[in-house]
């Protein structure tokens, strides 16, 4: 008897389930993928226990032909190919038949269907076999239920992560999907929470508002490029508005979400010198091409393609978004931003209009179709309103005064001392010494750092300072970034309770997958001082903060320590306040070209001096130079270096 055998068709499913099925939301994203290719125009997705006890897609699309329901669960069925040259013109999301016997095989899957002609057809399948077919009522269109994913194969649980990061992802994967489709209106719910919902009416950018917030939405900017070859359009924020990762760049291709490196790159150089390091924009990049310049048939999933002329596409989404940047910031006069600012608002106040209006014909659309007979109440939606119960409004008290910030007051020598005398207490020995007590003369130690007298600037960004042993030029960006380290350092390790009021309360908005993550590390934000309060869907309110945060910039302090959060929130507490610190640090310290006056410049040696590391920068650069007494006379050449005259040769 030979060795070879064929794989049974269940285990083979399973292997590919594999691929296909790694987490709940690839479960979630096949089922809406297949949802859009049958022409839906309303999608509901509801999950429970992040998909892994039940996740529910209903559409209302052209439904399955009672004699193809069980061949759709049959490893490489199809409808969207039939001959090899299907292969090089796909416009479907979905192709390989792979999705429903992958999912079918590791979870109890319930589907029900049904065409334009009744009736419907129910089928049972668990782990790849068919329990039961009958036929039920329902309207037009497809309601898969998939129970118990993983419960033949428990050692694919151990690789899940933690409830509400399995949850993010599936929130990621219906958000691009929205975006994606503006057409078809999403309704998304978990364990009975509406986490979104759009209207399906197909503008973008009210999409968009729906994941991210109106507030978002209005620092965004359309752009559009073509060539022969390709077409560029969507929205792009503008620079003021980034975050700490890349994950808020969105690539639509022909309709397909896709991951590219090159091209988030080529997003990102759009922008030129613009974006400060380490920040990236928003984008929802849509790129229309011939789909025989891409091949999408490079990996199960289907985010990773292949596209011909893809350097040919990174120049022109380059050079669209650049051209685009440069005619918004092209005069940066403070009066044409304010009329921009203003013209913002405009755009913004219609477009909340849009979206009430919007609403209203998406719960119209709703009860309309809430008139079709169901088997279920899952087409019915309670949407609640919530209201927000009085702000108080107690006074503020005095701020603290913090590090070292150029002032253009009168008193800043009395804020400066005060501050001194708070935060940097003398650490003079002598003032200890009893004074009874009879003087040896002692050598002075050779001190650590030298006391330095200020000279002047240049350029706006050395400083020039003297001391016993030469000259020194400090970099004072990097001076100042090492005294905010070590203030920041040391307030964010203290929680005190005493928190400063806000007199008018902050609200922040954030998209479901951030909520999710924000919900997953509210401990460790209130370690570092920081108590969010939910308030509304996807919004936090905030009525006090440390004591320590700069007056008027409580709102930018807030959303830059959680915005690293959300960047990499398996941080421990330690590692969150090490980089948070740094990262503050950086962008509070004062910039090239920033002129000081001479009591400014003077303070600021002084609050170097004190540092435990007045030597370089939370990066690692050098806060100072020294050219010694010898290297200045060598320069000019008052030491000259021995030497024989041509003489005595």
């Amino acid at each position: 008897m030979g060795k070879i055998h064929e794989l049974a068709a269940i285990l083979a499913d399973q292997i590919a389930a594999g691929e296909v099925v790694e987490r709940p939301a690839s479960v979630v994203k096949e089922l809406i993928e297949n949802a859009l290719d049958a022409h839906s125009t309303q999608i509901d997705i509801l999950v429970e226990e992040s998909g892994l006890k039940r996740i529910q897609v209903t559409d209302n699309g052209d439904g399955i032909a009672p004699e193809d329901v069980e061949l759709a669960f049959k490893r490489h069925s199809t409808s969207k190919i039939t001959t090899k040259k299907d292969l090089f013109k796909i416009k479907t999301l979905g192709f390989r038949g792979e999705a429903l016997p992958s999912i079918a095989s590791v979870a109890d899957v319930l589907l029900e269907t049904a065409t334009a002609t009744p009736p419907s057809t129910i089928i049972h399948i668990k782990g790849g076999q068919l329990v039961s077919k009958k036929i039920g009522a329902r309207a037009q269109g497809t309601q898969i239920v998939v129970s118990d994913l993983f419960f033949n194969t428990p050692a694919r649980l151990k690789y899940l992560k933690s409830m509400q990061t399995e949850l993010a992802a599936i929130s990621d994967i219906v958000n691009r999907l929205a975006l994606s489709h503006t057409e078809v209106a999403f309704s998304f719910q978990s364990n009975g929470r509406l986490l979104l919902e759009t209207a399906g009416n197909g503008k973008l950018q009210q999409t968009f508002s729906a994941i991210y917030g109106v507030k978002v939405a209005r620092e965004m900017i359309p752009i559009s490029g073509a060539d022969l070859d390709f077409e560029v359009s969507g929205y792009v924020s503008l620079p003021a508005l980034t975050r700490a990762s890349k994950t808020y760049i969105s690539l639509l291709l022909n309709g397909r979400y896709i991951r590219n490196y090159q091209l988030s790159n080529a997003v990102i150089k759009g922008y030129g010198s613009k974006l400060m390091v380490g920040r990236y924009p928003f984008a929802v990049i849509n790129l229309k091409l011939d789909p025989l310049l891409v091949d999408v048939n490079v990996h199960p999933t289907k985010q990773q393609v292949r596209i011909s002329k893809e350097d040919q596409l990174a120049q022109l989404l380059r050079k669209t978004i650049y051209t685009r940047i440069a005619q918004e910031n092209l005069i940066p006069n403070a009066l044409e931003n304010v009329g921009r600012r203003e013209k913002s608002k405009l755009e913004l106040d219609q477009l909340e209009i849009d979206l009430n209006e919007s609403s209203q014909n998406y719960q119209a659309h709703k009860k309309q179709s809430a008139n079709f007979p169901q088997n279920e109440k899952q087409y019915s939606r309670t949407f609640k309103k919530n209201a927000a119960a009085e702000e108080k409004k107690p006074q503020a008290e005095e701020q603290q005064p913090g590090l070292f910030v150029v002032q253009q007051r009168a008193d800043l020598e009395t804020k400066l001392r005060a501050w001194d005398k708070k935060y940097f207490p003398k650490m003079d020995s002598t003032a200890a010494a009893d004074s009874d007590q009879e003087t040896v003369p002692v050598q002075p130690p050779k001190k650590r750092f030298p006391m330095l007298s200020y000279l002047g600037q240049m350029h706006g960004t050395y400083l020039f300072a003297e001391a016993e042993d030469g000259l020194y030029i400090i970099d004072q960006h990097a001076a100042q970034e090492r005294c905010n380290y070590e203030f920041y350092r040391k307030k964010i390790g203290e929680v005190e309770d005493a928190q400063q009021d806000l007199l008018v309360p902050l609200v922040l908005d954030y998209s479901t997958s951030e909520v999710l993550m924000i919900n997953q590390n509210l401990d460790k934000l209130r370690k570092v001082g920081i108590y969010l309060e939910e308030f509304g869907r996807n919004s936090y309110i905030v009525r006090h903060h440390p004591t320590w945060f700069k007056a008027g910039q409580e709102e930018a302090i807030l959303k830059e320590m959680i915005d690293y959060l959300l960047k990499d929130g398996n941080l421990s507490v330690a590692q969150y306040r090490e980089k948070t610190a740094i990262m503050m640090s950086c962008k509070r310290a004062i910039k090239a070209n920033h002129h000081l006056d001479e009591r400014q410049a003077r303070a600021l040696l002084q609050q170097l001096a004190r540092c435990e590391n007045p030597f370089n920068c939370p990066h690692g650069r050098p806060v100072l130079v020294h050219f010694s007494n010898a290297d200045m006379e060598k320069m000019f050449k008052r030491i000259q270096d021995s030497h024989h005259s041509l003489r005595e040769q």
